[in-house]
């Protein structure tokens, strides 16, 4: 702060001193961390600061820095999805390593303006590795920019191009989430035009803890959609049956999709066993119940801390 004082002060004295003069100059906009001061982003500040970013992003960078910036409104609603109170209670009880994750997951090596993201492609390597990798962001760019993270949900651009010393930055309406940092239960939770009911219907269970806890595990989900088509059945379910019903999607171990057995049975955590077969596209694979009704894989390999989901488009339904 003492240093940003200073720096105002001099480019005061500076502006004073070339008017006197009769020159002009462009104006210094400050640094990602003094434009994000300037532009009211406390939560993304107070994240930062936690998580021993803002140094970083406070620095002079050769290429330059792109950050998206989500707005306090994107930090409450995650916050909110979380279970905490508001942006201030999640940011203080999130490891910091956790906070670090998810920021450097905002973050592109490199300036690039909405004119360069629309010209660069489907994808951006952001600073953010998972696996030794460099995470990616899938931008869809037909009209403005869109932004699909790894929980498969999406973020706006509403303000692009916001010029920093060091780089630029562009408002989002969401915080982005990465893989591998939240539980497979988190996941579901900040996705909850796919897997409200989902998320729902854990709770009701009383299995909350053990989707929060280390497992590994697999988690065959089902979108809101599947739940409504069996929404009278699911409604009559007793809470040990219904436990019996989401542990049924749950494998006790982490399977990727490249890992899937086709055509062997495979055990649940309920005790009672599944079947998938490789699908013929678009369908990625289908699961074979206790019904006759198949239900497809329509997106894979969402990774979280402790395991992976798979999204399915039917409930799967155990013998009860």
């Amino acid at each position: 702060m003492r240093r940003f004082i200073l720096k105002v002060a001099a480019l005061t004295v500076a502006g004073a001193l070339v008017s006197a003069c009769g020159g002009s100059h462009d104006d210094d906009p400050g640094n990602l961390v003094q434009v994000a001061q300037d532009n009211g982003f406390s939560a993304l500040l107070a994240a930062a600061t936690r998580a021993g970013l803002d140094d970083d992003l406070a620095a002079a960078s050769a290429n330059g820095l792109t950050v998206f910036a989500p707005t306090n409104a994107a930090f409450t609603t995650l916050a909110t999805q979380l279970g905490f109170a508001d942006a201030n209670a999640m940011v203080a009880a999130l490891p910091p390593s956790a906070l670090a994750s998810i920021l450097s997951y905002h973050v592109l090596p490199a300036r690039r303006t909405a004119a360069e993201l629309t010209a660069g492609g489907a994808t951006q390597a952001t600073i953010y590795s998972y696996n030794a990798t460099p995470a990616t962001l899938a931008l869809n760019t037909t009209s403005g920019v869109r932004i699909t993270d790894a929980a498969l949900t999406s973020a706006s651009v509403t303000t692009a191009n916001v010029e920093a010393s060091n780089g630029v930055i562009h408002v989002v309406d969401k915080v982005l989430v990465p893989p591998g940092v939240l539980t497979v239960l988190q996941m579901a939770q900040v996705n909850p035009t796919t897997f409200s009911t989902l998320t729902g219907a854990v709770g009701s269970a009383g299995l909350t803890a053990t989707l929060n806890g280390a497992g590994p595990f697999t988690v065959f989900a089902p979108t809101n959609t599947a739940f409504a088509a069996i929404a009278s059945t699911v409604a009559g379910l007793t809470v040990p049956q219904l436990q019996t019903v989401l542990t049924y999607h749950v494998l006790g171990s982490q399977v990727l999709s490249s890992g899937i057995p086709f055509g062997t049975p495979v055990a649940t955590v309920s005790g009672q066993n599944i079947t998938i077969n490789a699908g013929a596209a678009p369908v990625i694979a289908t699961i074979t119940d206790t019904t006759a009704t198949p239900a497809n894989i329509v997106a894979v390999d969402v990774r979280a801390s402790n395991g992976v989901i798979h999204v399915i488009n039917k409930v799967l339904l155990p013998t009860l």
